[in-house]
């Protein structure tokens, strides 16, 4: 029985065992089953990814070949612009450097001016430089619009009166025209070195009253009166534009002041335009006098042509004169002188025979041009 027990526990066990494997192998199976369409699945997953993939590449290879057809300009145009905005630098750097040079001459120049204005201000505080400098910067405006000393000009010249003006110029036609410099500039140079507004604009004041008093002083010269051939008026010179800008700024009718006194401000602009009128008033003048020169040397030579024919046509007449008087002689030699002489040579008396010279078939030409036929045949 216990064996029996045994045999039948055995059988039982082997049984369960079998059981139990069977169901362990159809889950393995089921487990293995559902693995394989998992992977499938995984499979179809991946194929459909790589397929997505792959069109995705497609579609990002058209694209990135239209942006690259877009971009591409786009990429040209900005280097360009690099290149235009490297080549600006380079040009603002280039350009700084010049300007950064140039306000450094401008600087060193500015100062040298300030320099000599300060020692023009000082020489010119005397009164006997300012008269010099003036005369000075007077011969050179003259000089600059092409008149010579003792030519064109003449200076410090002492006329009638005792009157003695620093430059007379001569006009065209015998006239003249007075040149003064000595305008003073003492209160313009004190207003210039002035330290406040107040003392300045007092000293430009001073100035146009010293002006406006010169143009009085020269008025009651009349230097017309006393220099022949002379307009009436005289030039008032100003060495310098600055000079009369601020007298004309304080006072606006010191201009119509001056006219109505025969003086005439002029400055180196306005005196440089005058003498260029001048001198081309001179040149005309010349030419005038060259064209009525040449008029009368082509009237005087049409006369000595004519008188010329008179003495021509006589010549002719008496050549014509000379030749018939020839052409008689041979005549006479061959109808008389001859005969007789032929008549020794028979007669054995001279041996040589002689020979009658030819007449002169030729006249002198007769003159047909009007100019050189006289009316009445000279004697």
């Amino acid at each position: 029985m216990t064996v029996f027990a045994l045999l039948a526990g055995i059988a039982i066990g082997v049984a369960l065992g079998y059981l139990l494997a069977r169901n362990r192998l159809g889950t393995v199976a089921a487990t293995a089953t559902e693995r394989a369409r998992a992977a499938q699945e995984r499979a179809a997953i991946l194929e459909r990814a790589a397929a997505e993939k792959s069109a995705l590449a497609e579609g990002q290879l058209a694209q990135r070949f239209d942006v690259e057809q877009l971009v591409g300009p786009m990429r040209e145009t900005l280097a360009r612009v690099e290149r235009q905005l490297r080549e600006s630098d380079d040009a603002r750097i280039r350009s700084h450097t010049e300007l950064a040079q140039q306000v450094k001459f401008t600087r060193e120049g500015t100062d040298q001016l300030r320099e000599q204005t300060r020692a023009l201000v000082s020489a010119l505080q005397r009164p006997e430089a300012r008269g010099r400098w003036g005369e000075l910067q007077l011969r050179r405006v003259v000089e600059l619009a092409g008149m010579a000393a003792h030519v064109d000009f003449d200076e410090q010249v002492i006329i009638d009166g005792g009157l003695r003006p620093d430059m007379v110029v001569r006009l065209a036609g015998g006239k003249n025209v007075v040149v003064d410099s000595k305008v003073s500039l003492a209160a313009y140079l004190e207003a210039a070195s002035a330290a406040d507004e107040a003392t300045r604009e007092a000293r430009i004041a001073a100035h146009a009253r010293h002006l406006k008093a010169h143009v009085d002083q020269l008025g009651s010269k009349s230097y017309w009166s006393a220099l022949a051939e002379t307009p009436e008026f005289v030039v008032m010179f100003i060495p310098g534009e600055a000079f009369l800008a601020p007298a004309l700024e304080y006072d606006p009718a010191l201009l119509e002041h001056a006219l109505a006194r025969r003086v005439h401000i002029a400055t180196p602009t306005t005196l440089i335009s005058m003498l260029r009128t001048v001198q081309y008033a001179w040149q005309q003048q010349a030419l005038s006098e060259n064209a009525r020169a040449v008029f009368e040397l082509g009237r005087e030579l049409y006369d000595r042509l004519s008188g010329m024919g008179g003495h021509l046509e006589r010549l002719g007449k008496e050549l014509t004169s000379a030749v018939g008087a020839y052409n008689k002689t041979v005549g006479t030699l061959e109808t008389r002188v001859l005969v007789s002489a032929r008549k020794l040579a028979a007669l054995g008396v001279v041996e040589a025979e002689l020979t009658a010279p030819d007449a002169v078939a030729e006249t002198a030409r007769p003159l047909s041009a009007p100019e050189l036929v006289t009316a009445d045949p000279l004697p």
